[in-house]
């Protein structure tokens, strides 16, 4: 039951159920960049919705046909291309 928080100020753009990845979660941040958040148990914000860095979005899961168990599949893309996170985010 961990939290899964935003990475960054941002607007929903995805919130719903993929067969491959579960529930998904996907925000449109400033300068182009998209986060995804993939596998979770639970989503806790809808389309459209404004969220904030350190805002829980969702709870961690196992959802989905390619997940191998509870964990967050995190994805960064910027001008649609997948990017390294740490180039953007401090973990």
């Amino acid at each position: 039951n961990e939290p899964i928080k935003a990475v960054a100020d941002g607007t929903v753009i995805f919130s719903s159920w993929t067969e491959d990845t579960g529930n998904v979660i996907g925000v449109q941040h400033q300068g182009n960049i998209i986060s995804f958040y993939k596998h979770n148990a639970v989503l806790l914000k809808k389309q459209g919705d404004f969220v904030k860095a350190g805002d829980v979005i969702a709870i961690i899961g196992n959802t989905g046909r390619l997940s191998s168990g509870p964990h967050l599949h995190f994805e960064m893309w910027y001008k649609g291309n997948a990017v390294n996170p740490e180039k953007f985010v401090s973990f």
